[in-house]
């Protein structure tokens, strides 16, 4: 099985977790039973041999793809000189267990149809034991390996041969068939099948009437809603975490070792698409991340994360798979995180303004959750002017970031607005608006470069970095000052490549890693949302053209694109990218 580029993937969910499945109808990634689990289909990170289901016609084919409305429903096409066969791919949300459900379905003529079903847990390392048994008098293979047991049923199951299950038979006009893998823990009973047309149906109704109550008709609506559903996607039904990404290790510079487990919930990253999701008119999905907020959080101010798992679980430990080559030999592969112990000062900043918007939104006040906000603000208080890690997770020594500096403004602003505006009781009130202003007044003294025209990326350098252009979008500065407008000027010259934004210049080595990267698409859409600021309308609209071209077929995104091989690069689909994507939308619209 050749190596498939990033963006020939797409995402099917069920709000627990995701899986990637490629044009060639392989599904090359799945975590079950939670994002955050341990993958028994790795083939992306490996070989076929790593765990791979797969649908795929013998003889050579054409592929073409679709969501079914807006659900996460996909449509895949196979079109041969003997026919033409359909695969619907769905996963229903279900409790305490997992589905994937595979319907084949003839459109014209003859189709022979290779089935593989290669089951590998540990994240490919571990061939679990496979057997034959007989649930409600019908046959079924079932894969037991430590706590994951997998079931798969359907019409004509695979033989066994060599460790892997394998078959090829013919479909032909007006046939249906559908196979469903399912995953339940080790020690219980097999489920019943949940293969009914009905449910699949109400999986697909479900996603429309949510997408219908999206508020506003913004540029590239379609690719809006996609983005939307995929943020949706990758929040967890029950505990409203909101992880970064499905994936891990994907990688931002091939062949090299920025490799990185994004299968977790970032304060920051979980914040901003919550903004999103808010700016959209979702409020129901910020009352669920705020309680997720609470739990997770939970003690010691002072014991503030970055990020947790999907549970609130504080243990992310990063280590690497050695069994594992990675996507095009792209080493290590990681999982785990060891960012989670960085200092980013940034972070309580965009909790801070998701929050406010929740309550301009007209989220119920909760007392709880403006007890902790005012207890994180006045943590935040006794060691603002610490060095941190800045929002990159530079892995290179503490800096002042400016970046981190205003999202600390941010925080004290937002905790002010929660008092004056929405009358939330703050006794601290007066000390938080004295902060925001010696805050505000370090960042024009020590992070502008007056002799540049701009601001910088840390205290202590003359470069520029993208999250610069993050100043006027939470209200540091107006879009039209002439500092604001020299940064842009100067991030343009700095970081652009081939019309798109790198996040900083790697050359510098601020960030204590070899090799390079690509640009950064979140940053090429704050970018279009700085030129609207800016009064840059048209510039605006033509980049935002451009970036909205640079979505696969089905409409996602990568973390970052390579315009040089045109091919998507990094985790994926990408949060980031969504988010921003819908915030630039907004924005043009507004």
């Amino acid at each position: 099985m050749a190596l498939q580029p990033i963006e020939d993937y797409a995402l099917l969910g069920d709000r627990h977790t995701a899986a990637l499945v490629g044009r060639n109808g392989s599904i090359d990634w799945l975590c079950l039973p939670r994002f955050d689990s341990s993958a028994c289909f790795a083939a992306l990170l490996g070989t076929e041999e790593h765990g791979h289901w797969q649908f795929e016609p013998v003889e050579p084919y054409e592929t073409t793809r679709q969501y079914v409305g807006s659900s996460a429903a996909l449509e895949t096409t196979f079109t041969t000189t003997s026919g033409v066969v359909t695969m619907l791919d769905v996963m229903p949300v279900g409790d305490r267990r997992a589905d994937v459900v595979r319907r084949i379905i003839g459109v014209s003529g003859t189709v022979r149809l290779r089935h593989e079903w290669v089951v590998r847990t540990d994240y490919g390392k571990v061939r679990p034991w496979v057997r034959r048994a007989k649930l409600d008098g019908i046959e079924v293979i079932v894969a037991i390996a430590g706590p994951d047991k997998l079931v798969l049923r359907g019409p004509r199951l695979p033989h066994a041969s060599d460790h892997r299950h394998s078959d090829e038979f013919d479909v032909a006009e007006g046939e249906h068939l559908t196979w469903s893998t399912t995953w339940i823990p080790s020690y219980a009973d097999l489920p019943a099948s949940i293969i009914e047309p009905a449910r699949i149906t109400e999986t697909i109704d479900e996603s429309d009437e949510w997408a219908s109550r999206c508020r506003a008709d913004v540029p590239h609506r379609e690719l809006v809603m996609r983005s939307l559903m995929t943020l949706r996607l990758l929040t967890h039904k029950h505990t409203g975490g909101i992880v970064a990404a499905p994936t891990t290790s994907l990688p931002e510079d091939f062949g090299g070792e920025r490799n990185w487990d994004y299968r977790f919930c970032w304060l920051r990253d979980a914040s901003l698409t919550l903004e999103a999701l808010l700016t959209a008119g979702y409020t129901d999905e910020a009352e669920l991340w705020r309680d997720w907020l609470l739990r997770a959080v939970a003690g010691d101010p002072e014991d503030l994360q970055i990020m947790y798992t999907v549970d609130g679980g504080r243990q992310l430990p990063e280590h690497e798979l050695d069994h594992l080559p990675g996507y095009a030999g792209s080493r290590p592969v990681r999982i785990g995180n060891g960012a989670v112990d960085q200092r980013q000062t940034d972070v309580l900043g965009e909790v801070m303004i998701a929050l406010e918007l929740a309550r301009e939104a007209g989220l119920a006040p909760n007392d709880d959750s403006w007890a902790l906000q005012r207890a994180l603000v006045n943590a935040l208080a006794k060691d603002w002017q610490e060095p941190d890690n800045g929002l990159w997770e530079i892995r290179g020594p503490l800096r002042h970031f400016t970046h981190s500096r205003v999202m600390v403004w941010a925080a004290f602003d937002r905790a002010v607005r929660a008092v004056e505006r929405h009358d939330r009781p703050g006794d601290e009130v007066d000390r938080w608006r004295r902060l925001r202003d010696d805050v505000r007044d370090e960042v024009m003294a020590r992070g502008f470069n007056t002799e540049h025209n701009t601001f910088t990326q840390h205290y202590d350098t003359t470069e520029v970095d993208a999250s610069l252009l993050v100043l006027p979008l939470v209200g540091f500065i107006d879009g039209e000052d002439p500092r604001m407008l020299g940064t842009i000027t100067a991030i343009e010259r700095d970081l652009m490549r081939d019309g798109l934004l790198l996040r900083y210049r790697t050359q510098s080595g601020v960030d204590g890693l070899a090799g390079d990267e690509h640009p950064f698409l979140a940053c090429s859409f704050w970018l279009v949302s700085a030129y609207a600021a800016a009064g840059r309308h048209d510039d605006a609209r033509a980049l935002f053209d451009r970036l909205a071209a640079l979505a696969n077929d089905v409409g996602l995104l990568a973390e970052e694109y390579d315009p040089g091989n045109h091919r998507m690069a990094g985790n994926f689909p990408q949060a980031f990218s969504h988010l921003t994507l819908v915030q630039a939308a907004f924005r043009l619209d507004a």
